[in-house]
């Protein structure tokens, strides 16, 4: 009986143990980095999103008046409805095509995208 016991838990030692590094392996492709992908919107303004205020001028003008108020630019799908925050990078370069229609290249991480390179959409 004792080495039953003694056997049983033993083994239960090893599920456990195995399952512990299966689960930490799963973790491990959970934090890994988002692959590149290629988002297309428009570049806007925190402040308007993913509409422009009337009165303001056009799509370009309002972006860049609301950004110099402070707002930060982001990038408008207005297919999907959504509007992306833009990184670090992502803010340099955006300023050049605000108001247009552009190609995000980037990580996607919930709403914010680390952004590789920007370029004009058709």
């Amino acid at each position: 009986m004792k080495a039953l016991s003694l056997k049983l838990s033993l083994i239960l030692l090893v599920l456990a143990a195995s399952a512990a590094v299966s689960v930490s392996g799963i973790a491990k492709l959970n934090n890994s980095p988002a692959a590149e992908t290629t988002v297309v919107g428009y570049i806007s303004d925190s402040s308007c999103g993913l509409k422009h205020m009337s009165g303001m001028g056009d799509d370009e003008s309002c972006t860049l008046m609301c950004v110099k108020g402070g707002s930060k630019f982001v990038l408008a799908d207005k297919d999907h409805k959504r509007v992306y925050q833009l990184d670090k990078a992502g803010q340099e370069k955006a300023r050049e095509f605000a108001g247009q229609k552009v190609k995000v290249n980037g990580q996607v991480t919930g709403k914010s995208i680390k952004a590789a390179s920007i370029e004009a959409a058709s």
